[in-house]
């Protein structure tokens, strides 16, 4: 994706917030709880935190988590004060965060590192991070095991299911994420784990899912529509699929690293 490309689609939740809200699936509590356990303490930043459904999962995950949220998003930051107001929420970037050195044991991002400029964000990632503190990405991908998930992937397009949104896609596109552009060390080896998961859809609200996507976000209206019919068809098709709500097997995916 050429860089302006890249921009456009970091930068296009905020039109979608709401549904983003709605219909965006939270994450596995056991993934949570993977991702921060080796983190020297209960100090957490969800970095391009959005609307905050893995700052949600983090409070409710039993880790004890001091959790602080940061989004660049207005739109989407408005949509997390409203769900979590017991949540400190300030407007920032992975490239610019608004906290002190030191300050947190850990920083996760969900569904969102692959949106970082890590040249930049990897240093100011590194400078908030306490010493022997954990940077964690957590991805939410479709379990393409499924028969009918791997058919739903291949109707849908790369703009619905992406490079990150299968479980051997996303382990191949995120284990070198957290290096930066100029090879200076910062952060240890990687480490990725998967953790089974699931969100309870029906047709319509799979198909809103979708839609906050990145790439049908910015796609032109007409295509989208053509997109989202031809799921809906494929949906009407399958037999687990056909008869109202259904279970999207998923997996919350971790990419985990320790600071130098």
């Amino acid at each position: 994706m050429e860089r302006d490309e890249h921009k456009l689609h970091a930068t296009s939740f905020g039109a979608a917030a709401v549904a983003y809200a709605a219909h965006r699936p939270d994450y596995a509590q056991a993934a949570v709880r993977w991702a921060l356990e080796a983190a020297p303490g209960p100090r957490v930043l969800d970095l391009g935190a959005g609307t905050g459904k893995l700052t949600a999962t983090l409070l409710a995950a039993g880790v004890g988590a001091d959790a602080v949220a940061v989004e660049p998003d207005g739109a989407m930051l408005a949509e997390l004060r409203r769900a979590l107001p017991e949540v400190r929420a300030l407007q920032g970037s992975a490239e610019s965060i608004p906290l002190p050195d030191g300050s947190v044991d850990a920083v996760v991002a969900g569904n969102a590192m692959h949106w970082f400029d890590m040249a930049v964000a990897g240093p100011e990632i590194a400078r908030v991070l306490a010493p022997g503190g954990v940077l964690a990405g957590l991805w939410n991908v479709m379990d393409d095991s499924v028969a009918w998930v791997d058919g739903l992937a291949r109707v849908s397009g790369p703009a619905a299911v992406g490079p990150r949104d299968t479980p051997a896609s996303w382990r191949a596109a995120t284990e070198r994420m957290h290096l930066l552009a100029t090879g200076s060390p910062r952060f240890g080896s990687p480490q990725q784990a998967g953790f089974d998961h699931g969100q309870l859809r029906t047709a319509d609200s799979l198909l809103a899912t979708l839609a906050t996507r990145a790439g049908m976000i910015v796609m032109p209206e007409e295509d989208r529509t053509a997109v989202l019919a031809r799921v809906r068809a494929y949906l009407a098709s399958r037999p687990e699929t056909s008869a109202g709500e259904f279970t999207l097997p998923m997996q919350t995916s971790v990419l985990r690293v320790r600071r130098l």
